[in-house]
């Protein structure tokens, strides 16, 4: 089945049904105020990705927003069924999951009495953005997001400005900078090796917890590469040995070109490929 077909079974609110015929109220506070959260899990030939790992942090996005009615564990089972539905699937897709707070009359306070959630969930197909043995190029970018950013919410404009920003400029993807400090992309997160140490920002209300993010890192202690969490500043990329991207749908990508200049040799360095390629190990034993 070709899961961009508008035909493939979905779930929207408790049912399984044909994607086009879902229906969305005009009322939904997540169409009227961005008022819900999402997940985006990779599916490696019918096997999720840490998807624990991803429903504990829709568990906890769904407290920060004080949504209530909605079993993450249910959640969870709702993506085996959608991909067990729409069989035979590609070997490599990506399963879209985003909760909202639900139909209401339109008000800014959150509605009086019980309103149920909309919970929507459906399947994409992967689509490699960058090739790793290639590598990618990005830009920098003032970091113009809420101070929020470790829910992740569907209020995405800032990264989507962003990010076609980069896509303007001839790149990738866009690096989010604050107050010198560089934190992650727009749909990733950052890293950078410095005399063989690994680097990332340390995570905050202005990174998200990424759980790609958190298996690199793990990669890292296992293979004994050196690993420093704190602050990596916009004023010392150029001097980086290497720079890399960390995501559901980028895996480990080097960059090879920071705002028009080449990082390092402008070739993907040993430590990111070295990574990418365990990593890569990882995923065919999930």
């Amino acid at each position: 089945m070709d899961v961009n077909t508008m035909t493939m079974t979905a779930y929207y609110n408790g049912e399984f049904m044909p994607r086009d015929q879902i229906r969305l109220s005009p009322d939904d506070r997540g169409f009227l105020f961005a008022d819900g959260i999402y997940e985006v899990v990779r599916c490696y030939n019918g096997d999720f990705f840490r998807m624990r790992q991803h429903l504990e942090r829709l568990a906890r996005g769904l407290r920060e927003l004080r949504i209530s009615g909605v079993d993450a564990a249910v959640v969870g089972d709702v993506c085996v069924e959608l991909v067990n539905r729409n069989k035979p699937t590609p070997p490599d897709l990506l399963v879209y999951v985003q909760v909202t707070r639900g139909v209401a009359p339109r008000a800014h306070p959150f509605p009086k009495g019980d309103v149920t959630p909309t919970v929507y969930a459906t399947l994409m197909p992967y689509t490699a953005k960058g090739n790793a043995a290639e590598g990618v190029s990005v830009i920098t970018t003032p970091d113009i997001r809420w101070a929020r950013c470790d829910v992740k919410s569907i209020a995405l404009l800032p990264n989507c400005l962003a990010n076609q920003t980069a896509r303007d400029a001839g790149a990738t993807e866009a690096i989010f900078v604050r107050d010198g400090v560089a934190l992650e992309g727009t749909a990733t997160s950052f890293f950078g090796v410095f005399d063989g140490v690994v680097r990332t920002a340390p995570t905050s209300n202005y990174i998200l917890p990424g759980i790609t993010r958190a298996a690199v890192l793990e990669t890292c202690e296992t293979e004994r590469v050196p690993v420093e969490v704190g602050p990596m500043f916009a004023h010392e990329l150029p001097a980086a040995d290497e720079l890399f991207l960390v995501g559901t749908t980028v895996e480990v990508m080097p960059i090879v070109r920071l705002d028009g200049c080449p990082v390092a040799s402008g070739q993907p360095g040993p430590v990111t490929q070295h990574l990418g390629e365990v990593f890569g190990r990882l995923t065919r034993r999930q």
